[in-house]
């Protein structure tokens, strides 16, 4: 990387999984983990992760996790830009771990500080009786690999019902994406501020 002429280029992702709003549901937590394309790698931090158990307060219904995100990549392409999924699991009446959202979210392109809700869905039983046996036992439809979620194969004949958000925030820096010719554009809070090269 000392040479004029990188051939690949970073992206730090900082921030952290902010919170919910789930208002029918309580004592949650969250896992995350990243989906991306080939020619990307993790070079430093976390590709996955899992919060505390969260509460909502007494004057709120807002669930605060603030819990942080920390992961460097490289690539020589932006085909398969990370996308950040993050699934909330919370006890049901009979005291067992089901999911209560399933949501997902690109990193965003430009450097800078980044906000993002993201609508949280579950999947759906698609006969009655299905509904009321998945709710009879405690087994919920839930995706056995939550990274579906960021992909688009097979998603439009799964059955979900829309169900709460998180709040993410990003703070986003890149370095030598100029030199390899992609112009990611100032962020319209502070120009450049979060570039790292001088490009």
């Amino acid at each position: 990387m000392a040479t004029g002429n990188p051939s690949v280029f970073l992206l730090t992702v900082n921030g952290q999984i902010e919170g919910a709003n789930f208002p029918e549901y309580d004592n949650v937590y969250c896992k995350y983990c990243y989906v991306y394309g080939h020619d990307w790698t993790p070079t430093s931090g976390l590709e996955e992760g899992i919060t505390q158990i969260t509460c909502k307060g007494s004057q709120s219904n807002k669930l605060i996790w603030n819990f942080p995100l920390e992961t460097t990549f490289k690539s020589t392409s932006p085909s398969g830009w990370p996308q950040l999924v993050v699934s909330v699991y919370g006890p049901d009446v009979f005291g067992n771990d089901v999911v209560r959202g399933y949501g997902a979210t690109h990193i965003p392109f430009t450097p800078g500080h980044h906000s993002r809700t993201i609508p949280m869905f579950v999947p759906e039983p698609t006969w009655r009786l299905q509904k009321f046996t998945s709710w009879l036992l405690g087994r919920r439809p839930e995706f056995t690999d939550p990274k579906v979620v960021a992909q688009g194969e097979g998603r439009g004949v799964t059955r979900v019902r829309s169900q709460g958000f998180v709040t993410v925030s990003f703070q986003i820096m890149t370095k030598d994406m100029k030199k390899l010719g992609y112009d990611t554009g100032p962020s319209n809070t502070q120009p450049h501020a979060a570039d790292w090269s001088a490009d």
